[in-house]
């Protein structure tokens, strides 16, 4: 897999089916050979990129395609063009999720309306869960509502979390493209330089949209990742989903259901109260943006060579990474802020929901290890985000961040636990989570010395000491009956 923005640079590698084919990772659908919404064809580093067949409409243009659909294709190439917004283009985006989701998912799933009794069973799990939440963690409820999404409904409700994630990174990469002419040529190529934005913000569009589409196959709620993806305080559930999620479980529907409930809910718990969580997950990955650097000279070199009369030429080019961003200090310090605070969150989620759940749900063991090696296996959510920003979760964070939580919660109970998270020089570091039973111990006597120092603050100690040696007495005052400033 590709660990650059975007899949750009070197393909991603698709899944393997059960006879070892290649399996297209969309599922069949938008991404597959270029279908009637991929104005590219897989222009990237999306599949379809070999041919100039389908309904490529560069392919279009040399006379490879049904004259009936030419007007169609030139039509929706003039849209691309005439794109004058931000870095991606959202509207092309949120048509290509919409469309691949559709289109249902490898197994042959369909999106469909939540009905009212999927939507009573999520609000009554949701309602559940909190309840069992209350008795593990200091944290409140921080779910005001609860809510059943389609498919489609998901792929609406987080546009606006993806657009905050990803227009930094295509900001910054599109500029690096601008920048590629020489400065004296700039300013002649002006209309150039408009266009081949206008194409960034539909290539972006199209790769974003197809990604976003696979993933709401996938996701059971709005959480899947590791962050806020959707409105603060509603707690979302995708019923078609976790159907599908627990089908070869041999669980019973209602304990999945409410395993995911708990989830979502500690998610919406943390997220709430922490106020500064959010902004802190968000920014790190602004600051992997400001840290890309793209290889100009391998652009240069491809567009000084181009055959016009050979647009696959351009699509090679593309597959050989000429936009493959460098590995520079600042991109890898931001990286590891964000798998360490991604870690965090989910192991606490993890160590959360584990207690409230043993007790009281037989499967309670199995979904949790289903869930982490779900994680651990690089699944769509993981596929996505690193497609996304260059970032791959490492399971071996998350299992020692959840034992380190659990750890702290034997050490300093809940409240002490989730003290922590008042701010972000309280956390463990990644440093720590190689030795999560070292930071625990050190915590524990570093509380122990808090408590210490505030009862010392107090002054009582202080106050006994004067009395035994005789200069007050129990109340404070001196042994003449005036007070330590000398007053009556």
């Amino acid at each position: 897999m590709s660990d650059t923005p975007f899949g750009f640079g070197v393909p991603p590698e698709e899944p393997e089916d059960g006879d070892g084919k290649k399996k297209d990772p969309a599922g069949g659908g938008q991404g597959s050979g270029g279908g009637p919404s991929n104005p590219f064809g897989g222009f990237g580093a999306l599949p379809g990129m070999g041919g100039a067949g389908g309904d490529n409409p560069f392919a279009a243009m040399f006379g490879a395609m049904n004259p009936n659909d030419l007007g169609a294709a030139f039509q929706q190439l003039g849209q691309m063009l005439s794109y004058e917004g931000g870095p991606v283009n959202w509207d092309m985006a949120k048509d290509i999720a919409r469309q691949t989701v559709a289109q249902g998912t490898s197994d042959g799933t369909k999106d469909s309306s939540v009905g009212a009794a999927e939507r009573s069973a999520v609000e009554e799990a949701v309602r559940l869960a909190d309840h069992w939440l209350d008795g593990v963690t200091s944290l409140p409820s921080g779910a005001t509502t609860s809510v059943a999404w389609s498919r489609a409904e998901w792929v609406e409700a987080t546009l606006p979390a993806w657009q905050q994630l990803v227009d930094p990174v295509a900001e910054r990469v599109g500029t690096a493209m601008g920048d590629v002419l020489p400065e004296e040529m700039q300013a002649m190529a002006g209309p150039l330089i408009g266009m081949m934005r206008s194409m960034g913000g539909a290539m972006f569009g199209q790769q974003i949209g197809q990604a976003i589409g696979v993933l709401a196959g996938e996701v059971v709620g709005s959480t899947d990742i590791g962050l806020p993806l959707g409105p603060v305080g509603k707690a979302a559930l995708l019923p078609v989903n976790i159907e599908a999620f627990g089908k070869d479980l041999g669980v019973d529907a209602n304990e999945v259901r409410l395993y995911l409930a708990l989830r979502e809910a500690a998610h919406q718990r943390l997220f709430a109260h922490v106020p500064w969580l959010r902004s802190h997950l968000f920014g790190a990955v602004e600051g992997y943006a400001r840290g890309i650097t793209v290889d100009t000279s391998k652009l240069e070199e491809a567009v000084g060579g181009l055959d016009p009369s050979n647009p696959e030429q351009l699509q090679e080019a593309l597959q050989q990474g000429m936009f493959q961003p460098e590995d520079t200090p600042a991109q890898k310090a931001a990286l590891a802020r964000l798998e360490t605070a991604l870690a965090l969150v989910e192991g606490w989620v993890d160590a959360v929901v584990h207690e409230a759940a043993k007790p009281r749900l037989t499967s309670a063991d199995a979904l949790r290890e289903t869930l982490r090696r779900r994680r651990a296996s690089g699944g769509p959510a993981e596929q996505t985000f690193a497609t996304l920003v260059g970032m791959h979760m490492r399971p071996r964070r998350l299992r020692d961040a959840s034992r380190l939580w659990a750890s702290l919660t034997d050490a300093r109970g809940h409240e002490g636990r989730d003290g922590l998270w008042e701010h972000p020089d309280m956390l463990p570091t990644a440093q720590d989570l190689d030795d999560p039973d070292g930071f625990v111990h050190r915590e524990h006597m570093d509380f122990s010395e808090l408590d210490k120092m505030l009862g010392e603050a107090a002054g009582k100690p202080d106050l006994k000491k004067k009395d035994e040696q005789g200069d007050t007495d129990a109340d404070g005052t001196d042994s003449d009956g005036t007070d330590s400033e000398g007053g009556k």
